[in-house]
């Protein structure tokens, strides 16, 4: 099985280009279902929850095919099966966003349950209530969501919790659907907002992307489209924690600054020196060990609960305690115990982890647990004493683009193993 080996102590230096976003491109790749026409998506990023979602589409008829460097071709005219089976579904939550174009450009939809990390509960009740309200007939059997419609129609749709996939879904529903449609507490991430300007970019009428009120003026039909996918702020803030670990210098380029308000100014609490231009950001820690800072998760525009491993990391080693407060996944402290295996000094209470920083971690064998979970540990191999081992490295390639590759431009000695080599 493949590993990453890190051996730490090296200052990350050195300038680091940003992928485009995981948690963007998944939705958009599947909007492109709801076009009459073929459309190009650029700045994709080479993860295996892409590579998935192209598996997925093309077993349903689709037409894929790559051009130049990051840039994917999806022509949907030849869609002939409407199913997600559950041996791509359960690698991937994200698959069950097929939902939603299937049931409003093809009348029907058969899903498997979702799997991805177990990083606790996420029903996708939201997801087929909203459907229902929409007018679509949904049956839940032997593990599948099954859903049909002749036509959407037009409706007020109330999210009992904000849910990203969940807005996402009824977003691309309601687009062909018939009339008006309300989502209100609505996701407000910029992911949304781009899947809202990729389906803008259509033909769709959408407005109020960004705020917890979306209306969506549903059309008869949408074309094809270019666009280009934003950059991904999750992986901005796992590069911009790991100089602030390693009390290293490090810029980031081809990145979206607005979107970090809530992560940078965690980082300024820190320690941290920061400057921002229009899509980098620079970061400088002169050597300094950083401060510990208190963390609470919460849906955007607050701290994002895809950086909470990567910031109890930080904690971990830094000068003071740090509270981290987990609001948004109830299961999401996996990586605490592999990081106690590096020395870390961490107690959970209930959904609250408390980090007494230590001086310094010893290398390991450690374990990814979950996506972020996995950069945690390699944030943290990096700052740790001797060799550090991270096992189970098929979670971080779901979301991060060649993060060995990356790390090791700005200094930091890591490579990828075969475990039959050591």
């Amino acid at each position: 099985m493949t590993k990453i080996e890190i051996t730490g102590g090296v200052p990350l230096q050195g300038e680091v280009w940003i992928s485009g976003a995981k948690n963007a491109v998944l939705p958009i790749l599947v909007g492109s279902l709801l076009g009459d026409a073929p459309s190009r998506i650029s700045n994709v990023p080479h993860l295996q929850d892409v590579t998935t979602t192209m598996e997925l589409l093309g077993r349903m008829g689709a037409e894929l095919s790559m051009h130049d460097s990051m840039q994917i071709e999806i022509d949907p005219r030849g869609m002939n099966h409407y199913e997600a089976p559950y041996d791509l579904v359960k690698t991937m939550r994200a698959s069950i966003l097929v939902l939603g174009p299937l049931v409003a450009r093809y009348g029907r939809a058969r899903v498997s349950l979702p799997g991805g990390c177990a990083i606790g509960s996420r029903p996708v009740d939201l997801h087929l209530h909203g459907l229902q309200a929409l007018g679509a007939k949904v049956e839940v059997r032997n593990g599948n969501i099954e859903a049909r419609a002749d036509r959407l129609k037009g409706a007020r749709v109330i999210m009992e919790t904000v849910t990203v996939t969940g807005t996402e879904n009824i977003l691309m529903a309601a687009t062909l659907a018939q009339g008006t449609t309300i989502i209100e507490n609505a996701a407000q991430e910029p992911e949304v907002v781009d899947l809202a300007n990729f389906l803008i970019s259509m033909g769709a009428r959408i407005e109020g992307a960004g705020s917890n009120t979306i209306t969506v003026e549903g059309v008869d039909n949408m074309h094809g489209t270019d666009y280009s996918v934003l950059p991904d702020r999750i992986e901005t803030g796992t590069y911009l924690v790991g100089c602030a670990m390693t009390g290293g210098n490090v810029r980031c380029t081809h990145t979206s600054p607005g979107h970090l308000d809530a992560v940078l100014d965690k980082l300024s609490e820190a320690g941290a020196e920061i400057s921002i231009g229009e899509d980098w950001i620079e970061m400088d820690m002169r050597g300094r060990r950083p401060r510990s800072v208190d963390i609470t998760t919460a849906p955007y525009p607050a701290f994002p609960t895809d950086m909470q491993a990567q910031f109890t990391a930080l904690n971990s080693i830094a000068d003071g305690t740090g509270v981290i407060t987990e609001t948004v996944f109830e299961n999401r402290f996996m990586h605490v115990q592999e990081l106690q295996r590096l020395g870390a000094d961490i107690r959970l209470k209930g959904n609250t982890a408390i980090v007494q920083g230590v001086s310094r971690l010893t290398g390991a064998p450690i374990m990814a647990t979950d996506l972020r979970a996995s950069a945690s540990l390699v944030l943290a191999g990096l700052v740790a004493d001797g060799v550090t081992t991270v096992d189970r490295v098929y979670h971080i390639d779901r979301g991060y683009e060649n993060i060995e590759e990356k790390l090791s431009a700005l200094g930091a000695r890591i490579r990828r193993t075969d475990s039959a080599a050591g």
